[in-house]
């Protein structure tokens, strides 16, 4: 009663599998156990679909297996998703060796959106360019092309990793009170000190 999604490597080996489940069991994912052919941390699902590709301008990170298909089918490339983990550095090197920018495509609801900002820290780390797209809450890529269409994904702007850390800063303080607004303000400061260029900093 699960849905199976093979697992297969950047050189189109197959090893592993992912399993979706169809009712309410739990766990709603599984994975094949990890062996000396199958380290989650070391593999992305979808990167087989971009061995092939060139130019590829950016890569989407999305949560899922199913997030990778939608945009696979509706002609948007460079799909992949971690492993039912949270993204390794490992997997963001694999990532940086296929494409200039990545663009974080996380579910809208808070769980996403705490991950999507943990993978724009370990993507800074790692000195990649990284935006992130933004869904309503309870939607995820897949949601949005198929209750709004591929043409609405498309349309989506990805926001700036920095915006996107003061954004997510900002739901923490409440700004309309002046000391709350005095604290934001202190600790906006502090995140925008890992800027280099004094444009980007004013």
């Amino acid at each position: 009663h699960r849905v199976m999604f093979p697992i297969i490597n950047r050189y189109g080996q197959p090893i592993g599998f992912g399993a979706r489940a169809l009712g309410d069991a739990q766990p709603k994912y599984l994975n094949t156990a990890e062996t000396p052919l199958f380290n989650k941390r070391y593999n992305l699902y979808g990167i087989n679909l971009l061995r092939r590709l060139r130019d590829l301008k950016q890569v989407y990170l999305v949560e899922g297996y199913l997030d990778v298909i939608a945009l696979d089918q509706h002609g948007f490339q460079g799909a992949v998703a971690t492993l039912g983990t949270a993204l390794t550095l490992e997997q963001a090197r694999l990532m940086r060796n296929l494409a200039p920018e990545v663009w974080v495509a996380y579910d809208g609801d808070e769980a996403g959106q705490t991950a999507a900002l943990r993978a724009v820290e370990l993507l800074h780390q790692e000195g990649i360019t990284a935006r992130v797209l933004r869904f309503p809450a309870g939607e995820d890529p897949d949601d949005t092309i198929r209750r709004h269409g591929a043409e609405a994904f498309g349309a989506l702007r990805p926001m700036p990793a920095m915006d996107f850390r003061l954004h997510r800063l900002e739901t923490g303080f409440d700004l309309a009170d002046e000391e709350s607004r005095r604290k934001f303000a202190m600790e906006a400061c502090k995140t925008l000190s890992i800027l280099r260029e004094p444009v980007e900093v004013d």
